[in-house]
């Protein structure tokens, strides 16, 4: 079970609409104004680092509004699991190659994908890594 300083820090990792991570400052300001309570730069970057770990209800509900999430990541271990797998997804979608190799997997039928499956495990045996899910 990831820490909320953890979970907030991979949403800052991945969500990035703006292909860079958003500032302490938009998203403070993001969160104040979705909720009309004051959020500082400093309080979003002391929730992030772990300094800060108790925040309000309605502080998560507006990082999840801001981040765009349901505000269960916060609190539900299968809730966090579902979107952890979707924000990998959305990362590993910003590699062109990536990208690319689903492109071009989309258009192959089922054998030709379980094939190319196939070969990326085989070629990740042989890195030694575990490219599977």
């Amino acid at each position: 079970m990831a820490s909320l300083a953890e979970k907030i820090d991979k949403l800052f990792k991945t969500v990035q609409p703006h292909g860079r991570e958003y500032t302490y400052e938009e998203v403070a300001r993001g969160c104040s104004e979705l909720t009309e309570k004051t959020f500082s730069k400093t309080y979003v970057w002391q929730l992030r680092t772990g300094q800060r770990d108790n925040p309000t209800k309605r502080h998560l509900e507006a990082l999840a509004a801001f981040f765009r999430v349901s505000v269960g990541y916060f609190f539900d271990d299968a809730t966090a699991d579902r979107i952890d797998s979707q924000l990998a997804l959305v990362a590993a979608m910003r590699n062109a190659d990536v990208r690319d190799i689903a492109l071009r997997a989309n258009a192959l039928d089922g054998e030709g994908r379980r094939s190319v499956v196939r070969i990326i495990e085989e070629v990740g045996r042989l890195q030694g890594t575990n490219p599977s899910r």
